[in-house]
């Protein structure tokens, strides 16, 4: 991977929109030569898409690259999946405005979902949307990888809201030996397959080992709702899958899902941020409230974020003094907070002073 500035942001041009279903398009974007290198991406990984209204106003969305990981040289184009969300200020304006011709502001790839080629056995469980990383992560291990095999467990709600379907079919098609797919409609009966119904954990449980030996899954990859995320999850762990193995990229938290905030230690009345980025450092005071991002984004404007909601974790950084209070997590793994990684997003600080680091 080429080593490119955190938060970077380039015009690309849209060679293509193409209509998956009825709510729900593909973007590609046209990567020109001298640009390559920035956008050669890891299997998996996500684009935050910049936006600038008519009142000045600056709107961020992440979606994941479907396309499969490039060669050495970078890639020609990227393709995004993007599905309207009610009320979505972004999603919208790419159902209803985008079109062929049209220039995007674009950050170069970022996100750890990934997955690196190599032998063995692994197997994915999304649902709707989550399916964008997971093709790119599938479709570019078998071609890849001849001895790698992978299991893709789908959850949609009906045929017409399945995306990528006929990519998902591709695959099928040419890896019939090494490409298992099984897809559940929560809304809808299939003429052959599963019954419909929603995939939780206790469905999962005992679905999972009559598909495959899931104790010799090399890694399992969950992507989508967190209600799905996370029953996948506690279904694999009660199937005795360590969790070093379980890799989890979450695409939608609804507010009941968010979790009660932890007892709050009082942050001290003045306090400064010190922020590594790019190899420059600078420091500067966190106002009463602000998140230690905000604090760095008011005087260095190409501090990377995208959500600010603790659900895409592009604004990971590294804390290396002090302490901080994290109010919600949607993104970290626990190997990553046990490491000194934290959200900066949703980080506020409990010490006078705090050091961190977005380049690690």
């Amino acid at each position: 991977m080429a080593a490119a500035r955190h938060g970077a942001f380039h015009q690309l041009t849209v060679a293509a929109v193409d209509r998956l279903t009825d709510d729900a398009v593909a973007l590609t974007l046209r990567v020109p030569p001298e640009l390559r290198a920035e956008y050669r991406h890891a299997p998996g990984q996500h684009l935050t898409l910049r936006r600038r209204t008519s009142d000045g106003a600056e709107v961020r969305r992440t979606y994941s690259i479907c396309s499969a990981a490039p060669g050495e040289d970078g890639p020609e184009a990227l393709r995004v999946g993007v599905r309207l969300v009610e009320g979505g200020e972004f999603s919208t304006y790419a159902h209803k405005e985008i079109a062929a011709g049209d220039v995007l502001e674009v950050m170069v790839p970022a996100g750890r979902f990934v997955l690196d080629p190599r032998p063995g056995h692994f197997a994915a469980v999304v649902g709707g949307s989550g399916i964008t990383p997971v093709l790119s992560i599938a479709e570019t291990l078998l071609a890849a990888e001849p001895e790698a095999r992978f299991c893709l467990v789908r959850a949609d709600r009906t045929t017409a809201s399945v995306m990528f379907l006929e990519e998902v079919a591709d695959l099928k098609d040419r890896y019939p030996d090494r490409f298992q797919l099984v897809t559940v409609l929560s809304r809808e009966e299939q003429e052959a397959g599963l019954p419909s119904g929603r995939l939780d954990e206790e469905r999962l449980t005992g679905l999972l080992p009559a598909l495959l030996p899931v104790e010799s899954v090399a890694g399992w990859f969950l992507c989508g709702p967190y209600g799905l995320v996370q029953g996948a999850e506690r279904a694999l762990r009660g199937l005795g899958v360590d969790r070093t193995r379980i890799h989890e990229e979450i695409f939608h938290v609804a507010d009941e899902a968010t979790p009660a905030p932890a007892a709050r230690t009082a942050a001290p009345a003045h306090s400064r941020v010190t922020a590594k980025l790019d190899g420059r450092s600078g420091s500067w005071p966190v106002e009463a409230g602000e998140s230690l991002l905000d604090a760095v984004l008011r005087n260095r404007a190409d501090a990377p974020y995208a959500c600010k909601g603790g659900v895409c974790g592009t604004c990971r950084a590294f804390v290396v003094s002090g302490e901080v209070r994290m109010d919600r997590n949607f993104a970290l793994e626990e190997e990553e907070t046990g490491a000194g990684f934290v959200l900066a997003c949703q980080s506020h600080p409990l010490t006078d002073e705090v050091e961190i680091d977005f380049d690690r």
